[in-house]
C-alpha cells in the first residue's frame, strides 16, 4: 500500500488528509476526486461531483468552485 499526504485549502483553510492506496503515484486531479468525495461524496447534490468522463482539468475547475484549492501530494515513504 502507498500512504500519501495532501496538503490543500478548504475554503481558504489549510487541511490535510492521508490516504492508503494500492495505486503508484498520485496525480493532483485524482487527489482532488478523493477529496471532493471525502467532503461531498454523502451529500444529497450529485451536482459537486465532476462527470464520469471529465478531464483532469475539469476535476480541478470543480473542486476550486467548491473550495478545495492549493492541491498537493507528498508521498510518504517510510510507513
Amino acid at each position: 500500500m502507498h500512504h500519501y499526504t495532501v496538503q490543500y485549502l478548504f475554503h481558504d483553510k489549510p487541511q490535510s488528509h492521508t490516504f492508503e492506496l494500492k495505486q503508484a503515484g498520485l496525480p493532483p486531479h485524482e487527489a482532488a476526486m478523493h477529496l471532493l468525495i471525502l467532503h461531498f461524496g454523502d451529500g444529497e447534490n450529485s451536482l459537486v461531483m465532476p462527470a464520469a468522463d471529465a478531464t483532469p482539468a475539469q476535476v480541478m475547475e470543480q473542486a476550486e468552485r467548491v473550495g478545495l484549492s492549493g492541491i498537493e501530494v507528498v508521498e510518504e515513504k517510510d510507513r
